[in-house]
């Protein structure tokens, strides 16, 4: 495999990292919280424990569901991707790829979301270092070889499907939260962050993507099978610490949309039975990794 070399000490030290910051994330802390008038005169709940202490309640509520799920999912999915990737399995390759876009994306999120605190290095860390990780590995795929390592019997139309539907399904809920307010020439609520920088990365990266996935895949081109793996893979860990943070919203009373608490959750069961489609129809190995 390409880039093995390099990946072999990206992949622990990030397994490393991750496992420092979700711990501390987790960790329990003392404080009560309190409301607060933000700077645009909005109400909010700030944490004021633990490592998010500045950070609303809500947004702790959500930072340390995605930490549980990274925990008990995402890094398991991490170590044993890349013990397969060592054996040679393109499985464990793309699912390798996949969580290493789950990383990305959520230590994205935590450098430029997140409030300030002692793992902000970490997280710049995680960023540069899974960046890195996910570029190498995406470079490691022989895209003409690739459409032969899966199954004829894969339901394309299918993923196509789930693709199309997901990223509508973004697209109508972030413009609907972004949009009315443009309209009245008023601000979304914001809480204690400066602007929506989660909307801004699903609607500027991750719709598009569904769209391309879910075209390239009906063509049948090796990007399809690409992009579409990798995005299976991805969204079956970030799908998983998206409906935990609903429920962990309303764990910690904060309002969550009754819409979202059930779609959200719905596209992650149903991502889940396809990945295992996708897996099932895929060659077991490729070649063995020399040395």
């Amino acid at each position: 495999m390409k880039n093995q070399h390099a990946l072999n000490w990206l992949i622990p030290l990030i397994g490393i990292l991750t496992l420092i910051a979700v711990g501390a994330g987790l960790w329990p802390g003392k404080g009560q919280p309190y409301p607060l008038t933000n700077f645009r005169g909005e109400q909010v709940m700030i944490n004021a424990r633990g490592l998010y202490h500045w950070d609303t309640v809500s947004s702790a509520a959500q930072m340390q569901a995605n930490d549980l799920i990274t925990l008990v999912i995402g890094l398991p999915l991490l170590a044993v991707s890349f013990w397969l990737t060592l054996r040679g399995s393109l499985r464990g390759r793309l699912m390798l790829t996949g969580t290493l876009a789950f990383i990305l994306y959520t230590y994205i999120t935590m450098c430029f979301g997140a409030a300030y605190n002692k793992l902000f290095l970490v997280y710049v860390a995680l960023f540069g270092l899974s960046l890195f990780a996910f570029i190498l590995s995406m470079m490691s795929f022989d895209l003409k070889m690739l459409p032969a390592h899966f199954s004829e019997r894969l339901p394309r139309r299918g993923f196509a499907a789930l693709f199309f539907f997901s990223g509508a399904f973004l697209l109508m809920a972030w413009l609907g939260r972004i949009v009315p307010p443009l309209l009245t020439d008023q601000t979304p609520p914001l809480e204690n962050v400066t602007s929506l920088f989660i909307q801004a990365m699903d609607l500027g990266i991750i719709v598009p993507l569904c769209i391309l996935s879910g075209i390239l895949l009906l063509r049948g081109t090796a990007w399809g099978y690409l992009l579409a793996s990798v995005s299976v893979m991805k969204f079956l860990t970030m799908g998983m610490a998206v409906s935990m943070m609903g429920f962990n919203m309303v764990r910690a009373g904060v309002a969550a949309s009754p819409v979202e608490l059930v779609i959200f959750p719905t596209i992650t069961l149903v991502n889940i039975g396809m990945s295992a489609v996708l897996l099932k129809n895929i060659k077991p190995t490729l070649e063995p990794i020399p040395g």
